[in-house]
């Protein structure tokens, strides 16, 4: 038989051999060297065609076995699959009949449906027999066999379904038959409950035979020979048909269901690969793929090769012009302590050039002259790796022209891509200018303590002449009412009564301004105030003297309303009533208006309901003035920004200020229907400490 294109492609190889014999007959003379180079040539392309025709010939055989185990792989999945919606539909049939004479029916029609059944029983979980329908389609499979003689498998399957849960699969088993002969079955035992409980047992018997033929034999029993195998290649079922091929392949693989586990083989004949009439043609096509692939694979070798070498070229400058832009001085040494590179900055940092650094050891020339011996030893140390690394230390190095400066060396071990230490690395930066900036800002730091100093003593005086205005105004009213009982020439005899309790109360209004004195004096420095338990009601009771006194003059009522059983408070006294009077100071005056007719203001304790001050007491004073505008509330606590055209602008700054310094937290919020609430909350006590009486 004459192949197609077998004489130009023969054409083509005798012109190439003439085409070498005629180069190696210029090269070699003839004799035996010539002989054995030729029939080295020859017996090398022989070994080229045959290994091609094998590697071809394995690489068919290879497809076709990969073909049959996917094949074998599908039918496992498909006999999964159908088995798994059998369970399904058997599930089915146990929920909608629980009755034996509607349940038999359905049963058969089951059977029908799948021929691969034999027989389907229901049992309680009793395991005894409630009702069972035989195949339609064939003898009873338990003919010839009492069905009780074979119920160990059956039994055993349920127990294995009733510890999963679930449908379970029994060993197969042979069953004899009334024709003389028999069959390999296999038991499927699947629990019925209901609302949690074990009902019973649904078991179905089939026949090994059948499901091949049945599930499989339609899909893949055309091509190929189906069978279920024991391990050791005993045959239990066989279906399928074979073609009359010279080469088996066989393939087989584990069908894994709930309680047991089949082997499924499947063998298939297939002819012998047809190579030969074109492997002339493959062979010179696959070697015309195989050069144009190599230069192809070359040139990009090359493009990718000139691609990284011009990434490199394009690092190494990056690195190098990022390393000669550092204002930070470089240096690195080895092992032994000599320079093997500085960058720029440090040579412009010491004023020497690189060449007269690099392969320098102690001394260095920037060392200063009387500090060479300290240098060297803190060389030595580092050297021998005693040092912390990326710890930075302060120095002095000099330059060329013999000047110092300071300098921060920040250095760490230098280690190469193989992991090894090869030297230290240095970071050298020049902290003269930082040291310029320390000596001005120190200076500045003293003018501006000296400017504070002088401010406080400024702010004492305010604070002092806002804070003593309530106690001397007292003491002054109280004495010209004194001084009025004295006059009147008929005065009763309570009178004089009347000017001893007058006297008490300057005597109390002296005290208190001393006390405010001691007070502001320790606010404006900052110094813990005395601080003791005080009952609210107490501090209430303090200052209701002077808020009466002038709630009569402005014709205010005064509410007072402290819940029950609170709690002592842990505060400066002094401090805190005078937040107290400065806060219904401000309320009364806000009704000073015409147009406010009742005027109330309310003072209110109770307990803090806030998430923030869990254990505090809250303290509100509550007016029903004008209120406040919403440009005023944006800056009322800044200190000298007042409304009034007598005021400083202190009281409420130093009211914040107060509550802050007890870890309160001073607050004000509109009054419906009008006037403003403000508040303020202040630590409860410890259990131990008494609380202090008026």
């Amino acid at each position: 038989m004459k192949l197609p294109g077998a004489s130009r492609i023969g054409a083509t190889w005798q012109e190439n051999l003439l085409r070498l014999r005629s180069r190696l007959d210029d090269v070699l003379p003839w004799g035996s060297g010539r002989r054995s180079l030729w029939a080295a040539l020859i017996a090398l392309v022989l070994a080229v065609l045959v290994t091609l025709v094998w590697l071809a010939g394995r690489y068919e055989a290879s497809q076709v076995q990969a073909e049959l185990e996917r094949d074998t792989a599908n039918a496992v999945s498909d006999l999964r699959s159908s088995l798994s919606r059998q369970v399904q539909a058997l599930q089915a049939l146990q929920s909608s009949h629980l009755a034996p004479l509607t349940w038999q029916p359905e049963a058969q029609g089951l059977l029908r449906d799948n021929r691969d059944g034999l027989r389907i029983e229901w049992r309680d979980k009793d395991w005894q027999l409630l009702s069972f329908a035989d195949s339609p389609l064939r003898a009873p499979a338990f003919e010839r066999i009492a069905r009780s003689d074979v119920l160990n498998e059956a039994a055993q399957a349920c127990q294995r379904g009733k510890r999963l849960n679930g449908p379970a699969y029994s060993s197969t088993y042979f069953l004899p038959q009334t024709d003389g002969l028999g069959m390999e079955v296999m038991e499927l035992c699947l629990p019925m409950t209901q609302a949690g409980e074990l009902t019973g047992y649904t078991v179905v018997t089939y026949g090994l035979q059948e499901m091949l033929t049945e599930r499989l034999g339609s899909t893949f029993g055309r091509r190929n020979e189906l069978s279920f195998i024991e391990p050791d290649g005993t045959r239990l079922a066989i279906a399928g048909t074979q073609r009359r091929e010279r080469r088996v392949f066989t393939a087989q693989q584990l069908v894994d269901l709930p309680g047991n586990t089949l082997l499924l083989r499947m063998d298939g004949r297939r002819g012998e690969p047809d190579l030969f009439p074109n492997v002339l043609t493959a062979l010179v096509t696959g070697m015309s793929i195989a050069l144009i692939t190599v230069m192809v694979l070359l040139a990009k070798d090359s493009r990718r090769r000139l691609k990284a070498e011009r990434d490199l070229a394009e690092a190494l400058a990056f690195r190098k012009a990022m390393e000669d832009s550092l204002v930070t001085g470089l240096r690195a040494r080895d092992l032994q302590g000599h320079i093997t590179y500085v960058n720029p900055a440090f040579c412009q940092m010491v004023g020497w050039d690189a060449e007269a650094l690099v392969g320098k050891n102690a001394p260095m020339p920037y060392w200063p002259p009387e500090m060479v011996d300290e240098y060297q030893q803190r060389q030595a140390i580092r050297l021998a790796g005693n040092a912390p690394p990326r710890e930075g230390f302060e120095s002095v190095f000099m330059r060329q022209d013999g000047t110092r400066f300071p300098v921060l060396i920040i250095e760490a071990p230098l280690i190469s891509v193989r992991g090894e230490q090869t030297g230290w690395m240095g970071a050298v930066i020049d902290i003269s200018e930082q040291r310029r900036i320390e000596e001005l800002s120190r200076a500045s730091q003293e003018r501006l303590q000296a400017t504070a100093r002088l401010a406080t003593v400024g702010e004492m005086a305010s604070l002092l002449s806002h804070e003593l205005n309530q106690p001397l105004a007292a003491i002054s009213s109280y004495a010209n009412g004194s001084l009025n009982l004295l006059k009147d020439p008929q005065a009763e005899p309570q009178t004089l009564d009347d000017v001893h309790m007058a006297l008490r109360r300057i005597a109390e209004q002296a005290e208190r301004a001393g006390r405010v004195i001691n007070s502001v004096h320790d606010f404006v420095r900052r110094r813990d105030q005395a601080r003791e338990a005080v009952a609210p009601q107490a501090l209430l009771d303090a200052i209701s003297p002077l808020v009466n006194l002038q709630a009569r003059k402005l014709h205010v009522r005064v509410h007072i309303r402290v819940e029950a059983r609170l709690p002592a408070v842990w505060c400066d006294r002094t401090m805190v009533e005078q937040v107290l009077l400065n806060l219904a100071r401000n309320g009364m005056q806000a009704m000073d208006l015409p147009q406010c007719q009742d005027r109330v203001l309310i003072l209110q304790v109770k307990r803090s309901a806030s998430e923030t001050e869990p254990r505090g007491v809250e303290f509100s004073i509550t007016d029903v003035g004008a209120g406040i505008d919403a440009d005023v509330a944006t800056q009322l606590f800044n200190p000298f920004f007042t409304t009034k055209a007598e005021g400083m602008g202190l009281g409420l700054s130093l009211c914040r200020t107060v509550i802050e310094q007890h870890g309160g937290h001073l607050a004000f919020e509109p009054h419906a229907p009008k006037g403003t609430v403000f508040r303020f909350t202040l630590p409860v006590a410890s259990g131990n400490a008494a609380p202090a009486t008026p």
